[in-house]
């Protein structure tokens, strides 16, 4: 399964973790995985290099982390609007967590 944590700060997403693996399909052509990591990495890209926001993203095996301010907080809402809507297309695949910090 998908773990995705996103991290609330005063009403304010201001990072994430995603880990884990869908097991929707076998690897290659799994869209539970294709879906979930084509959008983090557009929210990754467009946070640094569209909007250049000061955010940290770390990518490790099967571990993909972003962390930034408030000024964040639209994109990372975005995501976790999205990756919802996968959870409940995927309910076996992907869970979505926010976590107060």
């Amino acid at each position: 399964m998908i773990k995705a944590v996103f991290r609330e700060s005063a009403g304010k997403l201001t990072g994430f973790s995603i880990s884990g693996h869908a097991e929707y399909d076998d690897e290659g052509s799994d869209i539970v995985c294709a879906g979930v990591s084509s959008a983090v990495m557009l929210i990754c890209n467009a946070a640094t290099e569209v909007f250049r926001l000061k955010a940290d993203v770390s990518v490790k095996d099967n571990l993909i982390a972003f962390s930034g301010d408030i000024s964040a907080d639209r994109l990372v809402r975005s995501l976790m609007i999205h990756l919802k809507a996968l959870s409940e297309a995927y309910p076996e695949n992907i869970s979505v967590n926010i976590s107060e910090v």
